[in-house]
């Protein structure tokens, strides 16, 4: 008998998905705010959560025979993981899987700021260039400069390793020391304020909990030196929205690339998209055919062992 599970997602998931699935389970979708009004929750075995729609505890209260909660993605900061715990439903995620990707994509987005990539390919497509200009669109020397990284964990380390590349100094800001990374790559810990205050450029990689909501505001900003880039690859909450469009506007910072942003997308007319000095990017940081193939078998393995009755390979709560 196939085991019945709900598929919760806004949006198609990912291609490899419904078909690692199919052999063993009934999928019923999920796709608005709240699930089908003939969804029989007394019947769903496992709950797949592809998209950043919110789960709390209430509605896993409504699925008695729940075994097992697999979030595709690391970020599990759109489940309840205090009600899964109290109600004893083990959640897995897909940790390690996207480092390489996500920190791929933070290095891309740290290049594309510093060097104007954006602008300048408008720029090169559009009529006003007729002419080669030396002293047009400058940009921030990468090589030799410093490098801040806010959370050096898995992702964070691995965005060390790329800037050992082009001889850049890093600091770091962490809930703690992250010996490795010093031992490995010379990373040094300081202070959040010396961080954001000494770093030519700001990359930002923690989860987002109640502690990283809104940790770079506009204090932090008005930190940074005039001529710094801010990188976000973490989650748009850990960034005061409104406090950065500020900087941008009058020039306290150079420049600043967003993967992430809250909400996600960012609505049609909000200022950030009119301004020139910040790359705004659909959330790509893991976005490769090799980790999204490697999220899905990791993110069903997680699901098919809950069901099983078996422990959750890469379980998060």
């Amino acid at each position: 008998m196939a085991y019945q599970i709900l598929v919760q997602s806004d949006v198609d998931p990912y291609e490899a998905i419904l078909p690692l699935l199919s052999d063993s389970c009934q999928i019923h979708m999920w796709r608005e705010e709240e699930p089908p009004a003939d969804t029989d929750f007394a019947a769903i075995e496992g709950l797949y959560v592809y998209s950043h729609m919110w789960l709390d505890g209430a509605l896993m209260e409504r699925m008695p025979g729940l075994r097992v909660i697999s979030n595709f993605g690391v970020g599990c900061d759109h489940i309840d993981l205090d009600g899964a715990k109290r109600l004893g439903i083990p959640v897995g995620n897909t940790p390690g899987v996207l480092d390489a990707a996500t920190a791929d994509m933070t290095f891309t987005l740290l290049m594309a700021a510093a060097r104007n990539v954006v602008r300048g390919d408008h720029f090169a497509r559009g009529p006003e260039f007729i002419e080669y200009d030396p002293s047009f669109l400058l940009g921030q020397e990468v090589a030799g400069s410093t490098l801040g990284i806010v959370g050096l964990g898995r992702i964070g380390y691995q965005v060390a390793r790329r800037a050992s590349g082009f001889d850049m100094e890093v600091i770091y800001h962490n809930r703690g020391p992250n010996r490795r990374a010093e031992e490995e790559l010379g990373a040094r810990y300081v202070s959040l304020d010396e961080l954001v205050s000494t770093a030519d450029f700001v990359t930002l990689t923690m989860p987002l909990t109640d502690e990283t909501r809104g940790m770079i505001g506009r204090r932090e900003l008005g930190l940074m030196k005039p001529t710094a880039v801010l990188v976000n690859a973490a989650r748009g909450g850990v960034l005061d929205h409104e406090a950065l469009l500020e900087a941008l506007r009058e020039r306290r910072i150079y420049a600043a690339a967003l993967d992430v942003t809250e909400p996600e997308p960012l609505p049609r007319d909000h200022p950030l998209l009119a301004m020139e000095n910040v790359i705004i990017m659909p959330h790509l940081g893991s976005a490769t055919v090799q980790t999204r193939d490697a999220m899905a078998r990791m993110s069903v393995k997680n699901l098919m062992a809950g069901l099983e009755g078996r422990e959750v390979p890469y379980r998060i709560a």
